[in-house]
């Protein structure tokens, strides 16, 4: 019998909307996190082909509790980086959510923790790296956390609605400096 299990991943915040949406990874290949677990390239994939075939994706819960839905996943990949999500909190409809929103807004919350199950032959143990390489997953949820497991899973963007033409100019301003400052680094 398969087990839940929990994966936590950092999350990190380039940018956060007034519409609660949100892009970051839930999941990054090739790191050890603190339960001495290593995802693969390619663990997501039958557990994504599966959430395509259902025409939905896994919840987004709040610190994993399943009675604590904050919102929607509106997109979710692998890439060469890791598992790539996109989001949206329902801040106008949900009591938690905005308070969700709120803390990642001040950077109190700034984690992502995938809850999921490995089918008996998706992992194995290296000895080399004493950890556990993850090679395929069964994915649940991902759930905004206070305390991550891996850290470097991180909200990447979180968008803000523009309140008008003045201040979407001053964004885009803001923007192109941070972009000519990010590439020269």
């Amino acid at each position: 019998m398969l087990s839940k299990q929990k994966l936590d991943f950092p999350l990190k915040i380039k940018s956060l909307s007034d519409t609660g949406e949100f892009e970051g990874y839930g999941s990054v290949f090739g790191v050890k996190d603190s339960y001495s677990d290593i995802v693969v390239k390619g663990a997501f994939n039958a557990s994504l082909a599966r959430w395509k075939q259902q025409g939905r994706l896994p919840a987004l819960l709040w610190q994993h509790r399943m009675d604590e839905p904050i919102g929607v996943y509106t997109a979710m990949e692998e890439d060469e980086h890791g598992l790539k999500l996109s989001g949206r909190l329902l801040i106008d409809d949900d009591p938690l959510a905005k308070r969700a929103y709120g803390h990642l807004k001040a950077g109190s919350i700034s984690g992502l923790s995938i809850g999921y199950s490995v089918p008996s032959n998706g992992m194995e143990y290296d000895s080399a790296k004493e950890a556990f390489l993850i090679k395929e997953i069964d994915l649940w949820e991902v759930s905004l956390v206070t305390f991550p497991a891996n850290d470097e899973a991180r909200i990447a963007q979180v968008k803000h609605r523009q309140r008008n033409a003045e201040h979407a100019q001053a964004l885009a301003a803001i923007s192109s400096l941070k972009n000519l400052f990010t590439t020269r680094n």
